[in-house]
C-alpha cells in the first residue's frame, strides 16, 4: 500500500507542490488584509491547489507518455517504464479533478463556477508545446490561477493586488521553465515540439528567461502601491530578487548541468514570499 502510495505521490511530483501553493494562501492573505482566515478555508484552498496541481500534471504525464518514453531524461517515469498503467493514471485524473471542484465549492459559488475554466488553463499547458512557442507562458499562467483563486476564495474581489501577484508568477514560474526546457531542446526540435529554447536557441532563451525574471521582480515590488505593505516587504522582495539572480547565475548556455539545481531553488522562493508577506500583513 505504502509503496502505491510512492509511486503516486511521484507520479505528481508532489514535492513541487510547494511552488505553487503559497501563492495561494498569499492571494487569500492580501483579500483579508489581517483578518483572521478560518482553518476551514485554508484547509479547503490547500484541497484545492492540491489536487489541481496534481490533475494537471497527471494529464501531463498522461499525454505526454509516448514522448517521455523516447527521452532519455524522462524514460523512468511511471508511465514509461511501466509502475503506472494509462488506466490508472486516468482514474487518478477524474479523481483529482473531482476533488478540485468539490473544494472549490466548499469555498464559495464564484469559486465553483470558475472552477472548469481553471482545469481547462492547467490541462491546457501540457498540449501547448504542440502548438505555439510560448509554452513555458502557459505553465506561469497555469499557476497564476494560484494567487487569483486564494483571492477570490476569502471573498476577495475588485483590486490590483491579485492581478500583480498573478502575473509576477506568471513571470517567475515562466522564466524557470525556460532554462528547464533547455535541456530538451535537440529532443523536442527532433519531434517537432514547440518551446522558446527550440525557436530562438539556447543562449537568446536564457536572455528571455532573466528578463521574465526582471518582470517578476517589478510586480512584486509593485505591490505596496496597491495595498500598504512597509518596507520589510520590500528587503523580503529583494532577498527573492537575489535568489533569482544566483538561480540564473547557475545556468550558462555552453553548460546545462546545473538546470536541475536552479529548478530546485524555486522551492525557497516561493515559501520565503509567504513568510515575508505573512509579515508584513500582521506585523502592521
Amino acid at each position: 500500500m505504502l509503496k502505491r502510495v510512492a509511486v503516486y505521490l511521484s507520479f505528481v511530483r508532489f514535492s513541487h507542490s510547494v511552488f505553487a501553493l503559497p501563492f495561494a494562501l498569499a492571494g487569500a492573505l492580501l483579500a483579508t488584509r489581517g483578518a483572521p482566515v478560518g482553518w476551514g478555508t485554508v484547509g479547503w484552498i490547500l484541497v484545492a491547489m492540491l489536487a489541481a496541481r496534481s490533475a494537471a500534471m497527471g494529464f501531463n504525464r498522461l499525454v505526454d507518455a509516448r514522448f517521455d518514453a523516447l527521452n532519455p531524461r524522462t524514460a523512468n517515469r511511471e508511465l514509461p517504464r511501466g509502475v503506472m498503467t494509462s488506466a490508472e493514471a486516468t482514474a487518478f485524473v477524474v479523481v483529482a479533478s473531482i476533488v478540485f471542484v468539490f473544494a472549490a465549492l466548499q469555498l464559495s459559488p464564484l469559486c465553483f463556477a470558475l472552477s472548469p475554466f481553471a482545469l481547462a488553463i492547467v490541462f491546457w499547458y501540457s498540449l501547448a508545446k504542440r502548438f505555439t512557442t510560448w509554452t513555458q507562458l502557459f505553465l506561469g499562467l497555469a499557476m497564476a490561477v494560484a494567487p487569483v483563486g486564494g483571492w477570490l476564495a476569502v471573498g476577495g474581489r475588485g483590486g490590483w493586488e491579485p492581478w500583480l501577484l498573478g502575473l509576477a508568477i506568471c513571470t517567475w514560474v515562466g522564466g524557470f521553465d525556460v532554462l528547464y526546457a533547455c535541456q530538451d531542446i535537440e529532443f523536442d526540435r527532433a519531434q517537432g515540439l514547440r518551446s522558446i529554447p527550440v525557436r530562438y536557441g539556447v543562449p537568446a532563451a536564457l536572455r528571455i528567461s532573466r528578463l521574465l525574471h526582471v518582470v517578476t521582480i517589478v510586480c512584486l515590488m509593485a505591490l505596496p502601491l496597491a495595498t500598504p505593505l512597509g518596507s520589510l516587504y520590500v528587503a523580503g522582495v529583494s532577498i527573492v530578487a537575489l535568489l533569482l539572480v544566483y538561480e540564473q547565475s547557475l545556468v550558462r548556455a555552453d553548460d546545462l548541468s546545473q538546470v536541475k539545481r536552479a529548478f530546485d531553488l524555486n522551492g525557497y522562493v516561493g515559501i520565503l514570499y509567504l513568510l515575508v508577506l505573512a509579515a508584513s500583513i500582521y506585523g502592521q
